[in-house]
């Protein structure tokens, strides 16, 4: 499933106006643009820091941190910036598989959008470091492990230790930087990648869910479903959040299609119920990308530096976020359980009139027979991925540390599960064109005709007993084509 850039104008990156959408973007190429005033913001916010210090002892400056918060670090090590280096060296233990290049990208864009918000007390040369890093396309290491919705701490040290020379980069590099005393913290703490990961991984589940809605138009006509239950009017009457928007957008790709009770008096729940399961999806991902652009633009440094104070907090820890992405991925789960039973109702020759499993060869022949095997795979995997990660916590740093929101978890399994859930899309989409291909006279004009010609000039799906595995994934190579046919209708 590809991702399609949208835009390769600079992003702009200020603090306070990037976008879920610029941030996946600039993962994946786009260039960024930072203006004076954040740069002015990032100075305002370390002179606040050294005023902060001059006022008393600063946390992660002056004194260790998590359970070591009380211990006081020796003047030496703090004006050498041995302190700095040892923070960013004790918490870097790098585990698991590195994260994608473009995931990568994108954490680095967060963590300089956030610093340029302000509050962080960080020097304006690691600022100028980052900036500099996605300027040449540079691509640091970043081990998957460590996040658990508090603050991405291993992977940041990681970041700072490669931006310090001592670890080296994937891909292109910069000149090495040094460290001021105060500035491993800073920069530490931050959950730049697990927002990231949730960026990517939101922007590929609402391809998928907008793609959703075309291929279950096509499932419609194809099943010579009736279009009375995506009527608008019925959504007003009960109008719950997105209902209504769902009810419309299947309305226009089928507008042109018979408004009769076609050829059922009621149809199956997998034809029938699409907008009340559609519009929770949608609604969950509307108040994510909220969140996601929020968190994107905010200074949740601990401590922050503000009029020359040094304020202590929990901004770090991601409750809201891992609320919003357990919402996405339970709703995810029944929009793509209810395509499995959309394929399965079209196995049934009493629902198509057409041969059963879609077969067109001798007696016998299995057709599209295995299609459910595949797509309930798909859902079963689904399954423990939309499990709520916010419904267990945590207690560690001798006991300091006693909450966890494990939102870095629930991004990861939202990448997952669009990953998982455009195959059992692209099952149903091959299973739709494959039985209009049999009735063609069940194709009507209308906005979803398009879906059906983009596919059926993509892969060549002979209604033979052959191996199909090589049409799936050509279908889903089509996921972001298909959701920009109902995008287009908005």
């Amino acid at each position: 499933m590809n991702y399609q850039i949208v835009d390769r104008n600079p992003w702009r990156l200020d603090g306070q106006s990037a976008t879920r959408l610029g941030i996946v973007d600039i993962g994946y190429g786009g260039s960024v643009e930072v203006p004076a005033e954040g740069l002015a913001a990032v100075v305002r916010s370390q002179k606040a820091l050294h005023t902060a210090r001059e006022n008393g002892i600063v946390y992660g400056a002056d004194t260790g941190v998590g359970a070591n918060r009380e211990i006081a670090i020796p003047a030496r090590d703090v004006r050498s910036g041995e302190h700095a280096l040892r923070l960013l060296r004790s918490h870097c233990m790098a585990v698991g598989d590195q994260v994608p290049d473009h995931v990568a990208r994108s954490a680095l864009a967060v963590r300089l959008n956030q610093l340029l918000s302000g509050g962080s007390g960080i020097s304006p040369v690691v600022v100028g470091a980052l900036a500099e890093a996605l300027r040449t396309g540079s691509i640091p290491p970043m081990h998957e492990y460590g996040g658990i919705g508090t603050g991405d701490l291993s992977v940041m040290a990681e970041l700072g230790l490669t931006l310090a020379g001592e670890l080296q980069w994937l891909r292109g590099g910069i000149e090495p930087i040094t460290f001021d005393d105060t500035d491993a913290l800073p920069l530490m703490s931050s959950n730049a990648l697990t927002i990231a990961t949730a960026c990517h991984g939101l922007s590929r589940w609402s391809a998928v869910l907008d793609a959703s809605l075309v291929v279950a138009a096509l499932t419609l006509m194809a099943a010579e479903g009736s279009t009375q239950a995506y009527d608008p009017r019925v959504a007003s009457r009960r109008p719950h959040a997105q209902q209504e928007h769902v009810s419309r957008r299947l309305s226009l790709l089928l507008e042109s299609a018979d408004r009769g009770v076609g050829a059922r008096v009621q149809d199956p729940f997998g034809l029938r119920v699409v907008p009340q399961v559609a519009a929770v999806a949608v609604d969950a991902v509307q108040r994510c990308d909220q969140t996601l652009q929020l968190e994107i633009n905010s200074a949740s440094e601990n401590p922050l530096f503000i009029d020359g104070e040094a304020l202590h907090h929990g901004q770090f820890q991601l409750a809201t976020l891992a609320a919003v992405l357990d919402s996405v991925r339970t709703s995810s789960y029944a929009v793509v359980s209810l395509s499995a039973a959309r394929i399965g109702m079209m196995m049934k020759s009493d629902i198509t009139g057409l041969a059963r499993f879609l077969a067109d060869g001798p007696p016998g022949s299995s057709g599209l027979l295995i299609s459910e095997y595949i797509a309930q795979d798909a859902v079963a995997r689904i399954r423990p991925l939309a499990f709520p990660n916010s419904a267990v916590s945590v207690n560690i740093s001798i006991g300091l540390e006693e909450h966890a929101s494990f939102a870095s978890q629930g991004a990861r399994f939202l990448g997952q599960i669009a990953e998982i859930a455009s195959i059992t899309l692209a099952v149903e989409a091959l299973v739709a064109v494959r039985a209009l291909r049999l009735a063609p006279e069940r194709l009507r004009d209308c906005p979803a005709r398009a879906a059906f010609d983009m596919l059926e000039g993509s892969v060549a799906m002979s209604a033979e007993d052959r191996p199909t595995g090589p049409d799936v994934e050509a279908v889903r190579e089509q996921i972001y084509h298909l959701a920009q046919v109902v995008r287009a209708l908005d």
